[in-house]
This record gives structure tokens, sequence and C-alpha cells, in this order.
């Protein structure tokens, strides 16, 4: 993300080395600047266009013992340590942004007429609403539950994954039946709920695939993982 525009980078690089028997990471801090900038490449996204995504190459790159960050070797554990904020970070995004394409639909149905009233008044309308506000409810206070966890140094890796996983799919099943309850008003791309549904569709998919979410959650059920 934004890889035309950023200013630092933080690097985690793969080293082989023939006198060990694993692979170590280093960890550096470096300025885009000293990149050969020129070979990137501006990538098309479906959506989230107020953030950029680019190539970038790494070529005849010399690294000071200065950019070093932390330790030597402990990239890789560095960052398997911030995994889980991570993860709840796009758990907690993704509710905001069902509570968002909530608010946006409700003002929506409660405005647009058809059939002589609101659709709103409608009691396939009204059900879809508060079907909705359930499923997002729920999942509010399952993000505050991971929230306290986190607070307290105990959000463990399977419920970081569930918070992860699971509003990341929500926030796509809201998008899916905000659109349709905006009808024909839905599918321009002058809507909100329209640029809202194609972002969300990159959220299952980053900070780890919700596959690999299920595969994580799955391993501590069955896998003799140890819940704390």
């Amino acid at each position: 993300m934004d890889g035309m525009r950023i200013l630092l980078l933080l690097l985690l690089l793969q080293i082989v080395k023939p006198s060990r028997l694993h692979m170590v990471f280093p960890c550096f801090w470096w300025k885009k600047a000293c990149l050969d900038s020129k070979k990137g490449w501006l990538m098309k996204k479906m959506g989230l266009h107020c953030s950029d995504t680019a190539g970038l190459f790494f070529e005849d790159i010399r690294l000071p013992a200065s950019a070093l960050l932390g330790e030597e070797n402990k990239g890789f554990y560095y960052l398997m340590n911030e995994l889980p904020q991570e993860r709840l970070n796009i758990g907690v995004h993704a509710l905001a942004h069902c509570e968002w394409a909530f608010e946006e639909t409700r003002n929506f149905v409660t405005q647009r007429k058809a059939f002589g009233k609101t659709i709103a008044q409608l009691q396939t309308v009204q059900h879809g609403l508060a079907e909705l506000k359930t499923e997002i409810a729920v999942g509010r206070a399952f993000i505050d539950q991971c929230i306290s966890l986190h607070a307290k140094n105990q959000l463990d890796s399977g419920m970081a994954s569930m918070s992860k996983y699971w509003p990341t799919d929500l926030e796509n099943r809201v998008a899916y039946k905000c659109v349709q309850m905006h009808g024909g008003a839905g599918y321009l791309w002058d809507t909100p709920i329209a640029k809202m549904y194609v972002d969300a569709r990159v959220q299952p998919i980053y900070g780890g695939s919700n596959e690999i979410m299920k595969e994580l959650i799955a391993r501590q059920i069955v896998g003799g993982g140890k819940k704390k």
C-alpha cells in the first residue's frame, strides 16, 4: 500500500547461510529514496483507490549496519509478535465499515420512495435491516472482547484469527445486502455504498487470507494448541 508515496520502508529480509540449517530474518528501516523507484509500477486495483499499490525493485542495494532494527536475525519474531494486533486491527476496521454501511443504508431506505411509501415500510426491507443490525451487534460485542483481551496481553493466535476472519466476512455480507437495498442506485459508482462494496473485497484477502485464519483456528481446536 502507498508504494509510490511512502517515505520509509520496513524490510524483512530472508537470508540463507550455509553454516545454518535454517533461514534468518533480519529487519531493517530504509528510505525509499535509496531504491530504484523508476522501475516501480503503479498497479490498478478493484478498490481502495485512495491508497496506491506499487511494485518495487531492490537491486544493488547496500544496507548500512545503522539501518538494522532491533536485534540481528530477530525480524521474523518481531513480525510474528505483532500479527495478533494486525489481525485485530483489520477486524476493527471491518466492523466500523459494517456500522457505517448500515447507517448509510438505513438513511437511504427511510427516504427512498416506491409504491407510494418509503421502502423502509416494506416488510422485506425491515427484516433485512433487523438481520444486519443483529449480526453487526454480535460482531461488535466479539471485537470489544478481543480488544479487552489484547489490552491485557491475552489475545492468542486463535482469537486473533477469529477477530480478522469473521468481521471481514461479515463486512462483505453487509456490503452485498446494503447494495441490494439501494437498488439500482447502489450500482452507481457515485454512491458511497458502491465504493464500500469494492473496498470490502480485499479485507478477507490481506493480513493473512481468511482460509489461513481458519487453518490457524482449527490447529488450536484439534492440533493440541494451548489456549490461554
